[in-house]
């Protein structure tokens, strides 16, 4: 039986934003709700209706981009066990993680509002991607990172915030290696500290 995976799409969009990853994506047991009333929700009260599908649905790993990433990261701070595995495309964990030359709404300047430590108790494997000139910050990219226990980070070389479409056989490829190998034993990786 295949793995569930939940896809989170950005804000302003609808499922059809992950056009260049259903086929990669076919193996999985694919879930892309439409979150209807985004426009009038802020991202935990999305994060709470995701915790509702899936205690419906049972756990799954969870793909979001933008919005969608910072709806699924709070579902696993939330609810970690509903989520198996996370992937976090172009997501902030705090609203000040958006580059300051971006565009945002008034629901952007306050949320979300999670902290190191809120992440630090995040036992779920996560993979971060960004840009390499995204709307978030390459600084705050990191600094999830470091914070999460179990991550990884890909910063995708020749990419904006629109990373997924517009190098799609890279992302994809890495999306599907993260959520189908299996866990690794190694030695702890020595992560340098923040200047």
């Amino acid at each position: 039986m295949a793995d569930s995976l939940v896809l989170l799409h950005p804000g302003g969009a609808d499922p059809s934003a992950f056009g260049p990853q259903f086929d990669a994506l076919a193996d999985f047991a694919l879930h892309a709700p439409h979150r209807v009333n985004q426009a009038t929700q802020d991202h935990t009260e999305m994060a709470l209706e995701t915790i509702q599908f899936l205690e419906k649905t049972g756990p799954a790993h969870l793909l979001g981009c933008s919005d969608g990433a910072t709806v699924a990261l709070l579902t696993a701070v939330l609810r970690p066990d509903l989520v198996q595995r996370l992937v976090v495309v172009c997501g902030v964990y705090h609203h000040d993680g958006w580059d300051p030359a971006t565009e945002l709404t008034p629901m952007h300047h306050r949320s979300p509002a999670l902290t190191g430590t809120d992440l630090g108790k995040l036992p779920n494997r996560t993979l971060i991607m960004i840009g390499d000139d995204d709307e978030v910050t390459l600084e705050h990219a990191t600094a999830m990172y470091r914070a999460l226990p179990n991550a990884e980070l890909a910063v995708v070389p020749g990419t904006s915030h629109g990373l997924l479409h517009e190098k799609p056989a890279l992302c994809n490829a890495m999306i599907t290696e993260f959520l189908a190998k299996e866990p690794v034993p190694t030695i702890a990786p020595i992560r340098r500290a923040s200047a």
